[in-house]
Protein backbone atom coordinates (compact mmCIF):
# COMPACT_ATOMS: atom_id res chain seq x y z
CA UNK A 1 0.00 0.00 0.00
CA UNK A 2 1.82 3.57 -1.08
CA UNK A 3 1.83 6.38 0.96
CA UNK A 4 -1.48 8.08 -0.98
CA UNK A 5 -4.25 4.92 -0.35
CA UNK A 6 -2.39 4.93 3.43
CA UNK A 7 -3.79 8.31 3.36
CA UNK A 8 -7.35 8.12 2.26
CA UNK A 9 -10.24 7.71 5.00
CA UNK A 10 -10.76 4.24 6.02
CA UNK A 11 -15.09 4.04 6.13
CA UNK A 12 -16.41 0.61 6.82
CA UNK A 13 -19.95 0.59 5.34
CA UNK A 14 -22.34 -1.76 7.18
CA UNK A 15 -25.58 -3.18 5.45
CA UNK A 16 -28.20 -4.78 7.31
CA UNK A 17 -30.86 -7.14 6.33
CA UNK A 18 -34.20 -4.51 5.34
CA UNK A 19 -35.57 -3.64 1.68
CA UNK A 20 -33.63 0.03 1.77
CA UNK A 21 -30.17 -1.85 1.30
CA UNK A 22 -30.01 -1.17 -2.71
CA UNK A 23 -30.09 2.69 -1.47
CA UNK A 24 -27.23 1.81 0.45
CA UNK A 25 -25.21 1.71 -3.06
CA UNK A 26 -25.61 5.25 -4.02
CA UNK A 27 -24.02 5.94 -0.27
CA UNK A 28 -21.40 3.63 -1.14
CA UNK A 29 -20.81 5.53 -4.76
CA UNK A 30 -20.76 8.66 -3.19
CA UNK A 31 -18.15 7.48 -0.63
CA UNK A 32 -15.81 5.83 -3.25
CA UNK A 33 -16.15 8.73 -5.88
CA UNK A 34 -15.03 11.34 -2.73
CA UNK A 35 -11.66 9.13 -1.95
CA UNK A 36 -12.65 7.16 0.47
CA UNK A 37 -11.04 3.39 0.88
CA UNK A 38 -14.41 1.75 1.56
CA UNK A 39 -15.04 -1.77 3.13
CA UNK A 40 -18.38 -2.97 2.67
CA UNK A 41 -19.70 -5.00 5.54
CA UNK A 42 -23.30 -6.86 4.94
CA UNK A 43 -24.96 -8.99 7.06
CA UNK A 44 -26.23 -12.27 6.11
CA UNK A 45 -30.05 -11.50 5.65
CA UNK A 46 -28.80 -7.79 3.07
CA UNK A 47 -27.52 -10.47 0.34
CA UNK A 48 -31.38 -11.07 0.12
CA UNK A 49 -31.38 -7.56 -1.20
CA UNK A 50 -28.16 -6.42 -2.87
CA UNK A 51 -25.60 -9.59 -3.55
CA UNK A 52 -21.81 -9.71 -2.48
CA UNK A 53 -20.42 -9.54 -5.94
CA UNK A 54 -22.46 -5.72 -5.73
CA UNK A 55 -20.47 -4.66 -3.05
CA UNK A 56 -17.13 -5.41 -3.97
CA UNK A 57 -17.80 -4.62 -7.95
CA UNK A 58 -18.71 -1.00 -6.01
CA UNK A 59 -16.51 -0.97 -3.38
CA UNK A 60 -13.17 -2.03 -5.32
CA UNK A 61 -12.28 -4.40 -1.56
CA UNK A 62 -13.81 -7.57 -1.03
CA UNK A 63 -17.19 -7.49 0.62
CA UNK A 64 -17.45 -10.34 3.17
CA UNK A 65 -20.28 -11.38 5.81
CA UNK A 66 -18.72 -14.41 7.81
CA UNK A 67 -15.74 -13.85 11.27
CA UNK A 68 -14.56 -17.60 9.23
CA UNK A 69 -13.37 -15.72 5.28
CA UNK A 70 -9.62 -14.88 5.55
CA UNK A 71 -9.41 -16.55 9.25
CA UNK A 72 -5.51 -15.62 9.37
CA UNK A 73 -6.12 -11.79 8.99
CA UNK A 74 -8.41 -11.87 11.85
CA UNK A 75 -11.43 -9.80 10.60
CA UNK A 76 -13.41 -9.85 13.15
CA UNK A 77 -10.87 -7.30 14.91
CA UNK A 78 -8.55 -5.76 12.10
CA UNK A 79 -11.85 -4.28 10.18
CA UNK A 80 -13.02 -2.13 12.85
CA UNK A 81 -9.83 -1.28 14.17
CA UNK A 82 -8.51 0.00 11.28
CA UNK A 83 -11.37 2.21 10.23
CA UNK A 84 -12.01 5.67 10.62
CA UNK A 85 -15.39 6.04 10.58
CA UNK A 86 -17.84 2.82 10.40
CA UNK A 87 -21.57 3.57 9.26
CA UNK A 88 -24.34 0.95 9.28
CA UNK A 89 -26.70 2.11 6.49
CA UNK A 90 -29.69 0.91 6.35
CA UNK A 91 -29.75 -0.14 10.32
CA UNK A 92 -32.80 -2.12 11.01
CA UNK A 93 -34.40 -2.73 14.56
CA UNK A 94 -32.71 -6.29 14.73
CA UNK A 95 -29.31 -4.47 14.11
CA UNK A 96 -29.66 -1.67 16.89
CA UNK A 97 -30.83 -4.23 18.86
CA UNK A 98 -28.04 -6.45 18.84
CA UNK A 99 -25.18 -3.15 18.96
CA UNK A 100 -27.06 -1.76 21.79
CA UNK A 101 -26.63 -5.22 23.68
CA UNK A 102 -22.96 -6.16 22.73
CA UNK A 103 -23.80 -9.03 20.93
CA UNK A 104 -21.35 -10.32 18.13
CA UNK A 105 -22.84 -13.08 15.84
CA UNK A 106 -21.67 -11.97 12.22
CA UNK A 107 -18.88 -9.66 10.93
CA UNK A 108 -20.80 -6.69 11.16
CA UNK A 109 -21.59 -6.67 14.66
CA UNK A 110 -18.03 -8.16 15.94
CA UNK A 111 -16.87 -4.80 13.57
CA UNK A 112 -19.10 -2.63 16.01
CA UNK A 113 -17.70 -3.93 19.25
CA UNK A 114 -13.58 -3.32 17.98
CA UNK A 115 -14.20 -0.01 16.43
CA UNK A 116 -12.80 2.85 18.18
CA UNK A 117 -13.62 5.80 15.70
CA UNK A 118 -16.75 7.27 14.96
CA UNK A 119 -19.83 5.11 14.52
CA UNK A 120 -22.91 6.46 12.67
CA UNK A 121 -26.41 4.70 12.20
CA UNK A 122 -28.99 5.31 9.70
CA UNK A 123 -31.89 3.26 10.71
CA UNK A 124 -34.89 2.30 7.97
CA UNK A 125 -37.53 0.17 9.78
CA UNK A 126 -41.75 0.72 9.63
CA UNK A 127 -42.88 3.53 11.60
CA UNK A 128 -44.40 0.78 14.75
CA UNK A 129 -40.79 -0.51 14.88
CA UNK A 130 -39.11 2.67 14.78
CA UNK A 131 -41.20 3.69 17.71
CA UNK A 132 -41.44 0.72 19.78
CA UNK A 133 -39.85 1.44 23.43
CA UNK A 134 -37.70 -1.70 23.03
CA UNK A 135 -36.15 0.50 19.68
CA UNK A 136 -36.32 3.75 21.75
CA UNK A 137 -34.86 2.74 24.54
CA UNK A 138 -31.90 0.56 22.33
CA UNK A 139 -30.97 4.04 20.31
CA UNK A 140 -30.56 5.98 23.77
CA UNK A 141 -28.29 3.19 24.89
CA UNK A 142 -26.32 3.59 21.34
CA UNK A 143 -26.19 7.52 21.63
CA UNK A 144 -25.29 7.63 25.24
CA UNK A 145 -22.55 5.44 24.67
CA UNK A 146 -21.49 7.91 21.67
CA UNK A 147 -23.06 6.15 18.53
CA UNK A 148 -24.60 8.60 16.45
CA UNK A 149 -28.05 7.72 15.29
CA UNK A 150 -29.24 9.71 12.56
CA UNK A 151 -33.44 9.53 12.79
CA UNK A 152 -35.24 8.56 9.77
CA UNK A 153 -37.25 10.19 7.56
CA UNK A 154 -40.60 10.84 7.22
CA UNK A 155 -42.23 9.35 3.80
CA UNK A 156 -43.06 6.72 2.04
CA UNK A 157 -42.41 3.05 3.43
CA UNK A 158 -42.27 -0.80 1.70
CA UNK A 159 -45.78 -1.32 0.24
CA UNK A 160 -48.80 1.42 1.03
CA UNK A 161 -47.66 2.50 3.87
CA UNK A 162 -46.35 6.39 4.90
CA UNK A 163 -44.87 7.23 7.97
CA UNK A 164 -41.38 7.73 10.26
CA UNK A 165 -38.93 5.31 8.88
CA UNK A 166 -37.47 5.96 5.69
CA UNK A 167 -33.96 5.95 5.09
CA UNK A 168 -32.57 8.96 4.91
CA UNK A 169 -31.67 10.66 1.43
CA UNK A 170 -28.15 8.82 0.68
CA UNK A 171 -26.68 12.06 -0.21
CA UNK A 172 -27.78 13.51 2.98
CA UNK A 173 -26.17 11.24 4.86
CA UNK A 174 -22.79 11.48 2.74
CA UNK A 175 -22.81 14.93 3.73
CA UNK A 176 -23.51 13.86 7.64
CA UNK A 177 -20.70 11.29 7.39
CA UNK A 178 -18.35 13.53 6.06
CA UNK A 179 -18.75 16.23 8.79
CA UNK A 180 -18.24 13.59 11.52
CA UNK A 181 -15.01 12.60 9.64
CA UNK A 182 -14.18 16.44 9.27
CA UNK A 183 -14.21 16.56 12.98
CA UNK A 184 -12.06 13.20 13.57
CA UNK A 185 -11.21 12.50 17.51
CA UNK A 186 -13.57 15.77 18.02
CA UNK A 187 -16.89 13.78 16.43
CA UNK A 188 -16.78 11.85 19.92
CA UNK A 189 -17.26 14.80 22.05
CA UNK A 190 -20.58 14.85 21.07
CA UNK A 191 -20.98 18.55 22.77
CA UNK A 192 -24.15 19.25 21.67
CA UNK A 193 -25.84 15.91 22.65
CA UNK A 194 -29.02 16.13 24.86
CA UNK A 195 -29.07 20.26 23.26
CA UNK A 196 -32.21 21.36 20.78
CA UNK A 197 -31.38 24.09 18.79
CA UNK A 198 -33.27 25.73 15.89
CA UNK A 199 -31.90 27.38 12.52
CA UNK A 200 -33.87 28.73 10.36
CA UNK A 201 -32.54 28.82 6.54
CA UNK A 202 -33.67 29.94 2.85
CA UNK A 203 -35.67 32.98 1.90
CA UNK A 204 -39.13 34.50 2.41
CA UNK A 205 -41.23 34.70 -0.61
CA UNK A 206 -44.20 38.03 0.25
CA UNK A 207 -46.99 37.35 -2.27
CA UNK A 208 -47.85 40.12 -4.28
CA UNK A 209 -50.15 38.43 -6.42
CA UNK A 210 -51.00 34.36 -7.33
CA UNK A 211 -48.31 34.49 -9.70
CA UNK A 212 -45.65 37.02 -8.44
CA UNK A 213 -43.51 37.67 -5.06
CA UNK A 214 -40.87 39.70 -3.29
CA UNK A 215 -38.43 37.65 -2.36
CA UNK A 216 -34.15 37.44 -1.95
CA UNK A 217 -31.17 35.20 -3.38
CA UNK A 218 -30.63 33.02 -0.28
CA UNK A 219 -30.14 29.31 -0.87
CA UNK A 220 -30.60 28.07 2.12
CA UNK A 221 -27.24 25.90 1.84
CA UNK A 222 -25.49 27.69 5.23
CA UNK A 223 -28.66 27.39 7.21
CA UNK A 224 -28.24 23.46 5.95
CA UNK A 225 -24.84 23.30 6.85
CA UNK A 226 -25.80 24.73 10.24
CA UNK A 227 -28.37 22.00 10.70
CA UNK A 228 -26.74 19.46 9.26
CA UNK A 229 -23.10 19.95 11.58
CA UNK A 230 -25.32 20.39 14.54
CA UNK A 231 -26.89 17.39 14.28
CA UNK A 232 -23.34 15.14 13.62
CA UNK A 233 -22.52 17.00 17.20
CA UNK A 234 -25.55 15.18 18.68
CA UNK A 235 -27.70 18.27 18.84
CA UNK A 236 -31.87 17.83 18.11
CA UNK A 237 -32.51 19.80 15.49
CA UNK A 238 -35.40 21.57 14.23
CA UNK A 239 -34.97 23.54 10.78
CA UNK A 240 -37.31 25.86 9.62
CA UNK A 241 -36.93 26.60 5.69
CA UNK A 242 -38.03 28.64 3.32
CA UNK A 243 -38.01 28.76 -0.17
CA UNK A 244 -34.73 26.30 -0.74
CA UNK A 245 -34.51 23.24 -3.24
CA UNK A 246 -31.90 21.89 -0.80
CA UNK A 247 -32.75 18.34 0.58
CA UNK A 248 -33.97 17.72 3.72
CA UNK A 249 -30.90 17.12 5.92
CA UNK A 250 -30.43 13.49 7.29
CA UNK A 251 -31.58 13.26 11.33
CA UNK A 252 -33.14 16.60 11.28
CA UNK A 253 -36.90 17.71 11.92
CA UNK A 254 -37.81 20.14 8.92
CA UNK A 255 -40.58 22.33 8.90
CA UNK A 256 -41.54 24.29 5.34
CA UNK A 257 -42.46 27.65 5.45
CA UNK A 258 -42.83 30.39 2.89
CA UNK A 259 -43.39 33.93 4.01
CA UNK A 260 -41.56 36.20 6.52
CA UNK A 261 -44.97 35.73 8.97
CA UNK A 262 -45.28 31.72 8.46
CA UNK A 263 -41.38 31.91 9.80
CA UNK A 264 -42.36 34.04 12.43
CA UNK A 265 -44.76 31.63 14.28
CA UNK A 266 -43.50 28.92 13.29
CA UNK A 267 -39.61 30.08 14.46
CA UNK A 268 -41.14 31.20 18.04
CA UNK A 269 -43.41 28.25 18.88
CA UNK A 270 -39.96 25.81 17.71
CA UNK A 271 -38.11 28.16 20.49
CA UNK A 272 -40.26 27.37 23.38
CA UNK A 273 -38.29 24.80 24.47
CA UNK A 274 -34.54 25.66 22.87
CA UNK A 275 -31.36 25.92 23.93
CA UNK A 276 -30.03 28.01 21.27
CA UNK A 277 -31.71 29.78 17.60
CA UNK A 278 -29.81 30.62 14.97
CA UNK A 279 -31.76 32.42 12.48
CA UNK A 280 -29.98 32.04 9.33
CA UNK A 281 -32.70 32.79 7.21
CA UNK A 282 -33.15 35.44 4.66
CA UNK A 283 -35.98 37.35 6.02
CA UNK A 284 -37.86 39.88 4.05
CA UNK A 285 -38.28 42.90 6.22
CA UNK A 286 -41.29 44.32 4.32
CA UNK A 287 -44.65 42.88 2.44
CA UNK A 288 -46.90 43.86 0.33
CA UNK A 289 -49.67 46.33 1.95
CA UNK A 290 -52.10 44.44 -0.25
CA UNK A 291 -52.31 40.87 -1.63
CA UNK A 292 -54.64 41.04 -4.98
CA UNK A 293 -56.55 37.63 -5.49
CA UNK A 294 -56.14 38.25 -9.48
CA UNK A 295 -53.02 38.76 -11.68
CA UNK A 296 -52.14 41.95 -11.90
CA UNK A 297 -52.59 43.30 -15.34
CA UNK A 298 -50.58 45.32 -17.39
CA UNK A 299 -52.25 47.95 -18.95
CA UNK A 300 -50.86 49.71 -22.58
CA UNK A 301 -50.38 52.89 -22.24
CA UNK A 302 -50.67 53.27 -17.84
CA UNK A 303 -47.93 52.97 -15.46
CA UNK A 304 -48.51 50.25 -13.14
CA UNK A 305 -49.50 51.14 -9.56
CA UNK A 306 -47.01 51.79 -6.73
CA UNK A 307 -46.37 48.73 -4.20
CA UNK A 308 -46.82 50.21 -0.90
CA UNK A 309 -45.18 48.19 1.97
CA UNK A 310 -45.81 47.37 5.25
CA UNK A 311 -42.74 45.92 7.79
CA UNK A 312 -42.50 42.40 8.73
CA UNK A 313 -42.54 41.46 12.00
CA UNK A 314 -38.45 41.61 13.29
CA UNK A 315 -37.92 37.87 14.43
CA UNK A 316 -34.55 37.99 16.00
CA UNK A 317 -34.69 41.57 18.01
CA UNK A 318 -37.73 39.52 19.29
CA UNK A 319 -36.64 36.76 20.19
CA UNK A 320 -33.50 37.92 21.73
CA UNK A 321 -35.80 40.84 24.17
CA UNK A 322 -38.29 37.70 25.20
CA UNK A 323 -36.16 34.89 25.93
CA UNK A 324 -38.14 31.64 25.52
CA UNK A 325 -36.32 29.93 28.42
CA UNK A 326 -33.38 30.82 30.96
CA UNK A 327 -29.91 30.58 29.18
CA UNK A 328 -31.44 30.34 25.67
CA UNK A 329 -28.70 31.38 23.27
CA UNK A 330 -30.05 33.88 20.26
CA UNK A 331 -27.52 34.09 17.39
CA UNK A 332 -28.51 36.59 14.05
CA UNK A 333 -26.91 36.92 10.36
CA UNK A 334 -26.20 39.93 8.69
CA UNK A 335 -25.83 40.29 5.31
CA UNK A 336 -24.40 43.60 4.25
CA UNK A 337 -22.83 44.72 1.19
CA UNK A 338 -20.89 47.75 2.67
CA UNK A 339 -19.28 49.10 5.85
CA UNK A 340 -19.69 45.13 6.82
CA UNK A 341 -18.36 45.43 10.28
CA UNK A 342 -19.70 48.66 11.09
CA UNK A 343 -23.02 48.14 10.42
CA UNK A 344 -22.67 44.40 11.93
CA UNK A 345 -21.76 45.73 15.05
CA UNK A 346 -24.59 48.31 15.08
CA UNK A 347 -26.43 45.35 14.57
CA UNK A 348 -25.62 42.99 17.07
CA UNK A 349 -26.46 46.21 19.58
CA UNK A 350 -29.65 46.75 18.20
CA UNK A 351 -31.10 43.31 18.42
CA UNK A 352 -29.80 42.28 21.47
CA UNK A 353 -28.87 38.58 20.29
CA UNK A 354 -25.42 36.74 21.47
CA UNK A 355 -23.81 36.09 18.46
CA UNK A 356 -23.69 37.63 14.99
CA UNK A 357 -22.53 36.53 11.94
CA UNK A 358 -21.25 39.14 9.58
CA UNK A 359 -20.77 38.41 6.07
CA UNK A 360 -20.58 40.46 2.29
CA UNK A 361 -23.25 39.83 0.01
CA UNK A 362 -23.33 40.26 -3.41
CA UNK A 363 -22.64 38.90 -6.76
CA UNK A 364 -21.43 35.50 -6.46
CA UNK A 365 -20.76 35.91 -2.84
CA UNK A 366 -22.42 34.16 0.41
CA UNK A 367 -25.94 33.89 -1.91
CA UNK A 368 -26.20 30.30 -3.92
CA UNK A 369 -22.76 29.81 -3.21
CA UNK A 370 -21.12 26.44 -1.40
CA UNK A 371 -18.67 28.75 0.24
CA UNK A 372 -18.70 31.56 2.30
CA UNK A 373 -16.81 34.40 4.29
CA UNK A 374 -17.92 35.89 7.51
CA UNK A 375 -16.53 37.53 11.06
CA UNK A 376 -18.66 36.05 14.04
CA UNK A 377 -19.06 39.22 16.06
CA UNK A 378 -19.62 38.16 20.30
CA UNK A 379 -21.62 40.62 22.63
CA UNK A 380 -18.69 40.40 24.92
CA UNK A 381 -16.81 42.67 22.17
CA UNK A 382 -14.41 39.55 20.80
CA UNK A 383 -14.39 38.78 16.74
CA UNK A 384 -13.88 35.75 15.34
CA UNK A 385 -12.98 35.64 11.87
CA UNK A 386 -13.68 32.50 9.26
CA UNK A 387 -11.65 32.61 6.49
CA UNK A 388 -13.05 31.47 2.99
CA UNK A 389 -14.11 27.95 2.65
CA UNK A 390 -16.88 25.32 2.20
CA UNK A 391 -20.47 26.73 4.47
CA UNK A 392 -19.98 23.47 6.71
CA UNK A 393 -16.52 25.29 8.03
CA UNK A 394 -18.38 28.14 8.93
CA UNK A 395 -21.12 26.04 10.66
CA UNK A 396 -18.37 24.07 12.88
CA UNK A 397 -16.87 27.32 13.43
CA UNK A 398 -20.09 28.66 14.95
CA UNK A 399 -21.22 25.76 17.23
CA UNK A 400 -17.93 25.77 18.56
CA UNK A 401 -18.65 29.12 20.12
CA UNK A 402 -22.21 28.19 20.67
CA UNK A 403 -21.06 25.01 22.66
CA UNK A 404 -19.35 26.18 25.33
CA UNK A 405 -21.25 29.44 26.51
CA UNK A 406 -24.25 26.49 26.60
CA UNK A 407 -22.22 24.05 28.67
CA UNK A 408 -22.12 27.18 31.09
CA UNK A 409 -25.75 27.14 31.34
CA UNK A 410 -26.70 23.15 32.18
CA UNK A 411 -27.77 22.70 35.45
Amino acid sequence: MDRRERERPRVVLGVSGGIAAYKACELLRRLTESGHDVRVVPTASALHFVGEATWSALSGNPAGTEVWESVHEVPHVRIGQGADLVVVAPATADLLAKAAHGLADDLLTNTLLTARCPVVFAPAMHTEMWEHPATQENVATLRRRGALVIDPAVGRLTGSDTGKGRFPDPAEIFAFCRRVLARGARAAEQDLAGRHVVVSAGGTREPLDPVRYLGNRSSGKQGYALARTAAARGARVTLVAGNTELPDPAGVDVLHIGTARQLHEAVLKAAADADAVVMAAAVADFRPAVYTTGKIKKVEGREPEPVALVRNPDILAELSAERARSGQLVVGFAAETDDVLANGRAKLARKGCDLLVVNEVGEHKAFGSAENEAVILADDGTETPVPYGPKEDLADTLWDLVAPRLAETRP
